[in-house]
């Protein structure tokens, strides 16, 4: 693995609390869990830790306390080959995300993001070498949006290609999504940021239309057990995904993300990147956690659809 970084993700790191239960709770009532786990997480970490594990080498932008959890979390990100010199320790205590995962693998998840909302404009600029020598900058939401709009608006200065992954999903104005290349929502934060209902293709293939035209360059959105489309401006195609038993979705988009860029930053091929992408996270919702179920390159590499 080269030395030099080729992708920095610039986001969130959460220690995950995860409760398992036979069924998600409805309003109002009281369960009782089958076990607890604390699992280091947060979308961009989780997104990081992907890309190692895929032998890209990468680096981080984030901010953690100086509690033992933003220890833990420091030590998973090295462990999986990602540099960890542009993360800065913060006043506030580490992200948490509390995460109830039910028997058939759906969750319900709470973020209290402590440090990551303390990651500024100020921050990014003073950390923009790790931009600087990266080809590819990713960002989700779950640091502040002011931080978001900076560090798209300062990539796309220097030249580089940027992903955002609108999670948790927020409106995001025109002047936001001219400075994106690849918008990576799924499903649902797709009717969100649009306010369309998606039904059918026809409603896909609206929701995408109208953020092509708010300026994004192109879009893929992931749906599940129903695989993802890739659009760009007159093109839309469908991949469907592979069939596995799912045994916790946690951290399935992040390692869709990661698959992709990983094989995306070597290649420039859509087509491998998204085939890529789904092997990693059918295998990631096959297993538990977020950093835990990440797959490495020789397990994407030997995967087969059973």
């Amino acid at each position: 693995m080269t030395n030099k970084p080729r992708i920095v993700v610039v986001g969130s790191l959460n220690m995950d609390i995860v409760v398992n239960v036979e069924e998600l709770p409805n309003e109002g009532e009281t369960l009782l869990g089958t076990k607890m786990s604390e699992i280091p997480g947060g979308k961009g970490a989780n997104q990081a830790v992907a890309i190692g594990k895929l032998q890209q080498p990468a680096c981080m932008i984030g901010k953690v306390g100086t509690d033992h959890y933003g220890t833990r979390l420091l030590a998973s990100l090295r462990e999986n080959h990602i540099e960890t010199a542009y993360i800065q320790n913060a006043k506030q205590s580490t992200g948490i995300a509390v995460i109830t995962v039910d028997s058939k693998g759906k969750n319900h998840i709470i973020v209290v993001p402590g440090a990551n909302f303390a990651l500024t404009p100020e921050d990014i600029w003073q950390q923009r070498e790790a931009i600087e020598k990266s080809e590819i900058v990713i960002l989700q939401l779950e640091i502040p949006l002011e931080t978001v709009v900076y560090t798209l608006q300062l990539a796309k200065q220097l030249g580089k290609t940027t992903i955002l992954n609108p999670a948790p999903a927020k409106m995001l104005t025109e002047d936001v999504l001219k400075h994106v290349d690849i918008l990576i929502p799924n499903e649902h934060e797709l009717s969100k940021l649009t306010g369309i209902e998606l039904q059918d293709e026809s409603d896909l293939r609206k929701a995408t239309e109208y953020l092509i035209d708010k300026g994004v360059k192109a879009l893929i959105v992931t749906l599940g057990e129903k695989g993802c489309c890739y659009v760009e401006k007159d093109t839309m195609k469908m991949y469907p995904a592979f069939q596995v038993e799912a045994k916790d979705t946690t951290a399935a988009g992040d390692s869709f993300i990661g698959g992709f860029v990983a094989s995306y930053v070597e290649y420039k091929n859509i087509d491998l990147a998204i085939e890529q992408a789904q092997k990693v996270a059918a295998i990631t919702v096959t297993r538990e956690g977020a950093q835990t179920s990440l797959p490495t390159l020789e397990e994407v590499n030997n995967f087969s659809c059973k």
